[in-house]
């Protein structure tokens, strides 16, 4: 296929992550998902509030604020614009 990304590949790599996912998950103890969708949420607030009271900030602000990774501040920051929240 020459340059690029092998489609092939990228769908037996998505389906080998969704097959983990699912046995992650039926293992994982409920309280334990709602303890991380509890932290998850709290997170977000934060970061939606911190980047209200900054709005020229970008991920690597937020990440030195927040104490977060890059690469978590990044996926917060595109995640609350999808969701519309900032």
């Amino acid at each position: 296929m020459g340059e690029g990304v092998d489609p092939t590949k990228m769908c037996q790599s998505l389906v080998d992550k969704v097959a983990r996912s699912r046995q992650l998950r039926s293992v994982t103890d409920p309280d334990l998902l709602v303890l991380f969708e509890d932290w998850l949420e709290e997170l977000e607030e934060e970061v939606a509030a911190y980047l209200r009271q900054h709005p020229e900030s970008g991920a690597a602000a937020l990440s030195e604020n927040l104490g977060l990774s890059l690469s978590g501040a990044t996926f917060l920051i595109a995640k609350l614009r999808r969701e519309q929240e900032i």
